[in-house]
């Protein structure tokens, strides 16, 4: 009772004064402490439980592995999952469904992708739980292409189960992932006929999903027909508009949001700082990041502050950005100091660079990508010495940038590239239309930006791998294999380059196509030689 109350302490109490304790006492304790967020309680509870010699049952394993994700120590508790993963098999659990889903979820919250799938394949039954728990998986550890393939092999091979609406929320992300405007639709006609349209997670993820395929007009046509609003939904469209740099209108939506009474959240303020960073909005986002505690008593959190530091650094306001994390209220976080690197990479700021790059390689000592980032900045400035020093710390740690990839639909179906590319069957093809665009640039002034290439190499084959870009082969596979006129959608896992921005802007004039890309930090529509960012980004 006191556990259904959410009175622990109570519960607590009753459970140390039983002298004969049963495993239902147990495990109501562990899931009143589970659901509290006591995450390491209950697992030194379980330690002693089973010095104690009483058995487990499915309840006890499931609410013990969900112990290991809701505590704030993620990293130290995976290992734990990984003993009571062992404990499962020994004790014959591992043919029951409910408690492998729970164990194949618990993976996916720590970013372990292939345990994650190794349980799922190990699974003799299968329920929509557990399928929807894979799918998402993928969707959320940046495998959206998986999460899409294992949607289809769940319809084509459980014919007795249904997706739901946790299955099609996942699904929308990874075609909002992809920019896969088509399988998007298709999955909006079924969200219609099954009558999906009125849970609001769904149809939250659909105006985002139209949103990220670059149709922001289906997005707030979504919108606009719900019935019933709440704030995520109305965070879907600012974060929609932010991304595709319409600050001033994300603005005016986060207003419309408080007009018609609806409180914003922490993630409605981090969607409008964001969009204000996009459109370098610097005195209204400096105006919004003020009224959070005045108007709506939310104080900034470390996502926050990074889009405040974002915000200034794209601006090119380094001191006031200095000052912004020095006045910080809690400790900088990750987030605080890649924004700031992120900054410094765009206007070639070496010394803050090295200060925010000295702690982020303290907080992730794993991430490649700050290395790359500040090698990047190093070889802007000319410093080839420390060029040379930064990958040989990335070998040093045996580190690895994270290779560009694209992708793009085409006719519903997802094509996958990774820069320098030599699977395509089309390859010879993409790399002769791409060598004939370079030459017509070339005669009108254009000057590979060879930069972006880390290695000391003559500047022909630098040349040759600038033109192997990822981003490059979607395009010229989308000049080949749609229609005249046809809208090319391309999305990317990492920021767009410099060449490749400027090669897309003269593309889309000169084969008189709109080409939208989405990178990793926002959209760009290209149309007659222009970007929509305004070379902003």
């Amino acid at each position: 009772m006191y556990s259904e109350l959410d009175s622990i302490d109570n519960a607590r109490k009753v459970f140390d004064k039983t002298r004969k304790r049963t495993i239902y006492m147990w495990n109501a304790l562990f899931r009143a402490l589970t659901l509290a967020g006591h995450g390491t309680e209950v697992l030194d509870l379980y330690r002693r439980m089973n010095t104690l010699g009483v058995s487990s049952d499915r309840f006890t394993y499931t609410y013990v592995i969900k112990a290991c994700v809701v505590s704030e120590c993620l990293s130290s508790l995976l290992q734990k999952g990984k003993e009571i993963h062992g404990h499962i098999l020994r004790h014959g659990y591992g043919a029951h469904v409910h408690v492998m889903t729970t164990l194949l979820d618990m993976y996916a919250r720590f970013g372990c992708v292939s345990y994650a799938s190794s349980v799922f394949d190990q699974m003799q039954i299968r329920n929509v739980v557990s399928w929807s728990a894979m799918i998402a998986c993928y969707a959320k550890n940046g495998r959206p292409y998986e999460a899409l393939e294992l949607f289809r092999e769940m319809i084509l091979e459980a014919h007795d189960l249904l997706p739901n609406s946790v299955t099609m929320v996942s699904v929308l992300q990874a075609c909002a992932a992809l920019t896969a405007l088509e399988q998007g639709r298709f999955l909006h006609g079924y969200i219609l006929r099954r009558g999906l349209d009125s849970i609001l997670p769904v149809m939250s993820t659909l105006i985002t999903m139209y949103a990220r395929c670059g149709k922001l007009d289906l997005g707030e046509r979504v919108f606009s027909m719900m019935n019933k609003k709440d704030v995520v939904s109305w965070n879907s469209l600012i974060s929609s508009y932010g991304v595709h740099g319409y600050g001033k209108k994300a603005i005016q939506i986060f207003e419309d949001m408080v007009y018609h009474g609806v409180s914003p959240s922490h993630i409605s303020y981090v969607s409008v700082l964001g969009a204000c960073s996009h459109a370098g909005l610097v005195e209204e986002g400096k105006m919004l990041f003020n009224s959070m505690v005045k108007e709506h008593g939310i104080y900034p959190s470390v996502e926050h502050y990074a889009c405040m530091v974002d915000l200034l650094g794209r601006a090119n306001r380094f001191d006031e950005a200095a000052k912004v994390i020095e006045d910080m209220r809690i400790e900088p976080g990750a987030k605080v100091w890649g924004a700031l690197l992120g900054s410094c990479r765009i206007h070639c700021n070496v010394e803050l660079a090295e200060r925010a790059s000295k702690r982020l390689f303290e907080l992730e000592p794993r991430n490649a990508g700050n290395y790359v980032l500040l090698a990047d900045i190093y070889a802007e400035a000319k410093m080839w010495d420390e060029v040379k020093r930064v990958k040989k710390l990335l070998e040093a740690r045996e580190l690895q940038k994270v290779p560009g990839r694209s992708w793009i639909e085409v006719k519903r179906k997802i094509y996958s590239f990774i820069s320098v590319d030599e699977f395509n069957p089309q390859m010879e093809q993409l790399h002769a239309l791409l060598a004939e665009l370079s030459t017509e640039m070339k005669d009108r002034g254009y000057k590979p930006q060879t930069k972006v290439v880390l290695y000391d190499l003559d500047e022909e084959e630098k040349e040759r791998i600038v033109l192997g870009h990822s981003e490059k082969l979607a395009v010229a596979f989308g000049l080949i294999n749609t229609k005249r006129g046809e809208t090319i959608r391309i999305s990317k896992n990492l920021r767009l380059c410099e060449d490749c921005h400027y090669v897309t802007k003269f593309i889309s004039k000169f084969a008189d196509r709109e080409i939208l890309v989405r990178d990793v930090n926002r959209f760009h529509h290209f149309r007659d030689g222009v970007c929509s960012c305004g070379d902003y980004w």
